[in-house]
């Protein structure tokens, strides 16, 4: 099938890689004309597992190809995925400028009729919303003739695992009502759905909503964690014991009950004050949401608040390794991380930071720029020379399993602050280390 995808950002740009690997034909919309020059020569400007690879080949091969030109779109396929960005405004409304930018090019130019995807994050009610804005500008151009239609197809990749996910999804949310415009959708998932029954169709509405339920419902399970952690150590307990005994019970499960430093990304943080905006236009005040941002906000406090407790609150001419600046592991995404949280309040506080991260320091260096209480270094041993503390934020592979004793030998303090838990208490106590973690008691 002929494919058109609009945006090269995480979603579009692996959704595409995706879709051409399987056989369909791929154009590619990207208006940053730097970025297409990478992507055509198969470089990924962004650091997502697996995903350079596909992109390089599926090129060489000739089925992902990328346009600057929305005119192309209409000409290669008459199947277009909307997969641009949806960013909070200063209200914390999703701004659909792009997306509808996208929908009233596509009906502006084009000459047949057209099936839209969106897959960009959206409110409740957008699909209708660009319906309506598609049908309004082909009748100003006096072609009403062409027929269009809106499909809600939201995306649940999760970022670090994003090719996999696409590859391999959990469920295909198709919103829709349209019987001809389901089956294209089955046609074009077919690869995807093969071994059993992926795809879950319902009304545009739903769709959307399910999206946002689904990223809300998690971040509620962290900050609910985070929460049982902060009265875990009130109470002497440890959360991570605590951690086990609720995940062994089914309803509950393991996943997104880890307690930390807060929650960040592209996605969370974003949906979160998204949904929490829509309800309100609804005249709904949504109290969990509430609840969920703020202890999320406030956890993003809680190493800074440890390590000025541990320092009786002068941390001037201090100097802190810092180990990850990624909001998690497997990306250099540094939007709303709890990273930048505690580098800007180290720095507020007089302390310098010695900082890596195998993947997001370019980013770092682009949000923070050049600065003499920030230095980016080029391993995680070469960060603790001169340190008075480790200060683990991102929870990396090759972070899990360090060489206590180097740490002890080479850090001035032999302080370790954990916004992971990734140690064991009675370990650190073995290697002589002073340990505050999230959720337990220092030792």
């Amino acid at each position: 099938m002929n494919i058109c995808v609009f945006g090269a950002g995480y979603v579009g740009l692996v959704q595409a890689a995706v879709l051409a690997n399987v056989g369909h034909n791929v154009l590619c919309i990207e208006s940053d004309a730097a970025k297409r020059e990478m992507l055509e020569n198969g470089k990924v400007p962004i650091y997502e597992p697996g995903l350079e690879g596909l992109v390089r080949s599926n090129v060489a091969e000739g089925r992902l190809r990328f346009s600057g030109d929305l005119a192309d779109a209409v000409k290669h396929a008459r199947i277009q995925f909307i997969a641009v960005g949806t960013p909070s405004d200063a209200s914390g409304h999703a701004d659909l400028t792009y997306v509808n930018a996208v929908a009233r090019g596509i009906a502006q130019a084009t000459e047949t009729d057209q099936l839209i995807i969106n897959k960009s994050t959206a409110p409740v009610g957008t699909a209708d919303a660009i319906h309506a804005l598609m049908l309004e500008t082909l009748a100003a151009r006096g072609r009403s003739e062409l027929a269009v239609d809106v499909v809600a197809n939201p995306e649940f990749l999760k970022q670090g695992a994003a090719v996999s996910d696409c590859q391999r999804p959990d469920r295909i949310i198709v919103g829709s009502s349209e019987v001809s415009s389901i089956e294209v959708l089955q046609e074009l998932y077919a690869p995807f759905n093969r071994n059993r029954e992926r795809m879950i169709v319902m009304d545009r509405r739903s769709a959307e909503l399910t999206k946002y339920a689904a990223n809300a419902f998690l971040a509620t399970k962290i900050s609910f964690m985070n929460e049982m952690a902060n009265l875990a150590e009130l109470f002497a307990a440890d959360i991570e014991m605590v951690r086990k005994g609720i995940g062994a019970d089914p309803r509950i499960g393991y996943d997104f009950i880890y307690p930390g430093c807060g929650y960040g990304g592209a996605c969370f943080p974003k949906d979160v004050r998204a949904l929490k905006s829509s309800a309100s236009e609804v005249g709904y005040e949504p109290a969990i949401l509430h609840a969920v941002e703020s202890v999320n906000e406030s956890q993003k406090l809680k190493l800074g608040s440890n390590i000025l407790d541990c320092y009786g609150g002068d941390l001037r001419g201090r100097v802190f390794a810092l180990w990850g600046l990624a909001f998690k592991a497997n990306t250099g995404d540094m939007r709303e991380a709890p990273s930048r949280t505690l580098l800007e309040g180290l720095w507020q506080a007089g302390a310098r930071v010695r900082a890596f991260d195998p993947e997001a320091m370019p980013e770092c260096l682009r949000l923070y720029g050049e600065r003499p209480d920030l230095e980016l270094v080029g391993s995680k041993e070469e960060a603790l020379a001169g340190a008075d503390a480790l200060v683990v934020v991102t929870d990396w592979q090759s972070f899990k399993a360090p060489d206590f004793d180097f740490i002890r030998r080479t850090l001035r303090g032999a302080c370790v602050f954990d916004g992971r838990n990734l140690y064991d208490p009675q370990v650190m106590r073995r290697y002589g280390l002073r340990y505050y973690s999230i959720g337990r008691l220092p030792v």
